[in-house]
């Protein structure tokens, strides 16, 4: 290859977003408009056979045609998006319209079958197949410390030790229903899957992806931190990438 074109693809290479054949997940802070604006570009430029949502129930995905998929405030309605608790609609649009013939999947664990994991237990929430997603059995003392803290802080250290384990399997669920509905994509469509979810569910040591490549092996993966400021982002990414940080409240002022 003459040297020249040689240097020039492989520059054009580098500057290419680095992608997955089969899965990425993409990672966010919920409020960050600038996050999801690398989340849309990311999608545009792997062109998924599916994307799967963490802010989306499998009933609300059902409820995404074709005809909706270019009317941001139809949409919104029929998502009923505005009850939702998420950030403006406004922000996740452009993930919709990035890969307009791909599929839409909902991983959304409502609160209430949330709170059925403190009494019913995690694998019993979780149905069938939970020791596949690993659901069967505790996490490693060190692990469940740390996880546990991370709880603690991420609520301003202002809520009683007890609950803390609970919220860990709250968590827990929360990412093997990702993978559970990353794998169905899978199934269904072929792939590749983009997965839009929180910079937790999406950390390679212990959030979605770790459950899913034991649950799916052999699966090729890349995963994308976002953080603000440049800061640190707990966990492992394949990739973080950093913007500036949102205007937002204190968020530790309502446990004062």
């Amino acid at each position: 290859m003459i040297p020249q074109v040689a240097a020039f693809l492989l520059g054009l290479s580098m500057a290419l977003p680095v992608t997955a054949q089969d899965v990425l997940v993409i990672g966010e802070v919920h409020d960050n408009p600038a996050h999801h604006a690398v989340q849309a570009g990311r999608v545009e430029h792997l062109k998924p056979s599916a994307i799967v949502f963490e802010m989306l129930t499998p009933a609300q995905a059902a409820r995404v045609t074709p005809a909706l998929r270019g009317d941001r405030a139809a949409l919104e309605a029929a998502l009923d998006w505005g009850e939702s608790g998420w950030p403006d609609f406004a922000m996740y649009h452009p993930i919709f319209t990035a890969a307009p013939e791909a599929a839409i999947y909902g991983a959304l664990v409502p609160r209430a079958k949330a709170r059925a994991v403190l009494e019913a237990g995690l694998a019993a929430s979780f149905g069938p197949d939970a020791g596949r997603f690993g659901l069967d059995h505790p996490l490693s003392v060190d692990e469940q410390e740390a996880r546990e803290a991370m709880q603690m802080a991420a609520h301003c250290d202002a809520i009683p030790d007890a609950i803390l384990p609970g919220m860990v399997d709250i968590q827990r669920l929360r990412d093997a229903v990702l993978a559970r509905a990353v794998i169905e994509a899978l199934e269904e469509t072929g792939g590749p899957v983009a997965v839009i979810t929180g910079n937790g569910h999406a950390r390679r040591d212990w959030g979605m992806p770790a459950i899913l490549s034991s649950a799916r092996t052999g699966l090729d993966l890349h995963v994308v931190g976002q953080t603000e400021d440049d800061r640190p982002l707990e966990g492992v990414f394949d990739e973080v990438i950093s913007a500036d940080a949102v205007d937002r409240p204190d968020p530790c002022a309502a446990f004062r």
